[in-house]
């Protein structure tokens, strides 16, 4: 026997469905404020290094490794 009869138990389901979605909304809103900030400060990064007149610098070749002995 179900602690509450279905009759009964279709709303908390539909509630809770509804507070799932309203989290996950939530958090989906969190992240996309998250990376528009990133992405700001990373723009702001690359302006800074735009205007000291560095050019980016090559990769150095990798070296091979020693030997151990």
């Amino acid at each position: 026997m179900p602690a509450l009869p279905l009759h009964e138990a279709g709303k908390y389901v539909a509630g809770a469905y509804v507070v799932f979605v309203a989290l996950i909304l939530i958090y989906v809103g969190i992240m996309a404020v998250k990376l528009s900030r990133i992405e700001r400060e990373l723009e702001e990064l690359n302006e800074l290094a735009d205007s000291r007149g560095e050019e980016p610098r090559e990769r150095e070749p990798e070296r091979e490794p020693e030997p151990v002995a």
